[in-house]
Parts: C-alpha cells; sequence; structure tokens
C-alpha cells in the first residue's frame, strides 16, 4: 500500500434519547404563579439556606403551574455562571410554556448585581426565539427579594 493510500473507516455515531429524571418533589400550595410574590414563594422553598449561589429553573405549563424545578448551576459564594443553552435544556424537556428563573444571594442581600441583569435580558432574547417565556427573574434575599420583571428588566 502506497503511502498516498488512507484507508477510511466509518464513523460511529450514537443513538440517543433525552429524558428527565425525577429526583425529589415539593409541594407548592399555590398550584399556579400568578405574581411576583406567587413566584419568590416558589424560589424560596428550594432556595432558602443555601450557602452557594443556586441557579434554578421552574418551567410552567400553559396555566403558569411549575411542571419541574431544575438546579442549573451551582455557583461560589458570590457567584453563578449561567448561558441560556442550559437554562433551556429543562424547560424544554419538561413541554415548558414560560419559565421563572432564580438565584440566591448567600449575602441575604437580593440586590441585582449588573450580571443578573445581563443574564436576564439573554434569557428573554433566547425565550423569544425558541418560543418559551421568561416570566421573571426572581433573587432571593434574607426573607426577602427582587423581581426583575418588576425592576422592567425583561
Amino acid at each position: 500500500m502506497k503511502k498516498s493510500e488512507v484507508i477510511k473507516t466509518a464513523k460511529r455515531i450514537n443513538v440517543v434519547s433525552l429524558k428527565l429524571v425525577k429526583e425529589s418533589s415539593l409541594l407548592y400550595k399555590e398550584r399556579s404563579v400568578r405574581s411576583p410574590e406567587d413566584g419568590y414563594q416558589l424560589m424560596k422553598l428550594f432556595l432558602a439556606d443555601k450557602d452557594r449561589e443556586h441557579f434554578i429553573v421552574a418551567s410552567l405549563d400553559t396555566k403558569n403551574q411549575p411542571v419541574s424545578i431544575n438546579v442549573c448551576h451551582i455557583g461560589s459564594l458570590n457567584a453563578s455562571i449561567v448561558h441560556p443553552r442550559e437554562v433551556m435544556k429543562s424547560a424544554i424537556l419538561s413541554n415548558a410554556a414560560s419559565i421563572i428563573v432564580g438565584h440566591n444571594h448567600p449575602s441575604g442581600l437580593p440586590e441585582p448585581s449588573k450580571e443578573d441583569i445581563e443574564v436576564t435580558k439573554r434569557l428573554a432574547e433566547a425565550g423569544k426565539i425558541i418560543g418559551i417565556d421568561v416570566l421573571d427573574h426572581i433573587i432571593v434575599g434574607d426573607e426577602t427579594f427582587i423581581s426583575l420583571k418588576e425592576k422592567g428588566h425583561i
């Protein structure tokens, strides 16, 4: 065989399927999210007492009832890196009509950072493109919260 002759072999391609795996569940008394306060109550159930920043995605059906919550990212004491691709993944798999995202500030102060506002805008743009509305971004502090929708960032 000459050096110029190259043997081409077939490329193996994995055949896959995607599914969500239920890890646990929680009870949400309100059943649907109708206001930023309702969104806060939902986020607080999951984010209370976390010592690091957790960014979560609550997927909602067409009646604004939560169908799943996904921990998208766990950050450090004061930072979390969030990408729209990761946020929308669980929403798509949950057949969400819309989502509410949220994260905690372990400092207890829910004031949004410049990065929080930028991420919110990027998520809203991504949601418009794929047809999943981003209804709000809730920042949870110690017994208080800030809605970035109420602040005009969505």
